[in-house]
């Protein structure tokens, strides 16, 4: 995907600490303070435009999320969404997941939710994946025990590729579905790709993992 450059996304997150958090190493262990009380945290990585981590916040005032995103000229998007909406119980933070364990203590976070992932399919990028053994290590230590991994994706490769990666990591499959619009499964929260990708008429693919308990 080729991002159209927005040189003013950095001034304009500059310009709302409160909602796009400008340090947020210094509230490693501490989210809670941020958000003024002890409900359960859940992380969207990859966080895009914002629609999902937006209706989610929406839908369930009782959950903190977090939506991390990358990408300055797409997290303005969220951004702006936010600004809109005045959710206390969103935030984001404009930092590379990799980084994770700088930002959450061991134990610090519920749920991750990986949507619409960039599918990576070189060999050679295999790491990228969000998916891959590296990161699974990295959630595991940022979730609570039996801490929960939801993934969304139209790639089929990507889906197969990460069955196997969360299998192989020992990670407990407790949902899955080859064809996620046309199942049983309610309460859907659709992002911008998915509305897109279904429109076309691209199977989408879901699945729940759960970790072993610690």
């Amino acid at each position: 995907m080729r991002l159209r450059n927005k040189p003013w996304a950095k001034e304009k997150i500059s310009a709302y600490p409160q909602y796009v958090v400008p340090n947020p190493e210094q509230y490693k262990g501490k989210w809670h303070e941020l958000f003024g009380n002890h409900h359960p945290i859940h992380i969207e990585i990859g966080t895009g435009k914002g629609q999902f981590i937006t209706g989610m916040a929406k839908e369930n005032p009782e959950i903190n999320y977090i939506g991390i995103e990358l990408y300055e000229s797409v997290i303005v998007s969220a951004l702006d969404k936010l600004i809109e909406n005045d959710l206390p119980n969103l935030r984001l933070l404009n930092v590379n997941a990799k980084d994770l364990a700088s930002f959450f203590e061991n134990g610090e976070v519920e749920r991750i939710y990986l949507n619409f992932s960039d599918p990576w399919p070189k060999k050679r990028h295999e790491k990228r994946r969000l998916t891959h053994h590296s990161f699974l290590e990295l959630y595991e230590q940022i979730l609570i025990s039996e801490g929960e991994i939801h993934f969304k994706t139209d790639n089929q490769g990507l889906f197969e590729y990460s069955l196997m990666s969360f299998s192989q990591y020992g990670l407990l499959l407790t949902y899955v579905s080859l064809d996620l619009h046309h199942s049983d499964f309610s309460g859907n929260m659709m992002t911008e790709y998915e509305e897109k990708f279904a429109a076309k008429g691209n199977r989408i693919y879901r699945c729940e993992v759960k970790y072993r308990a610690k």
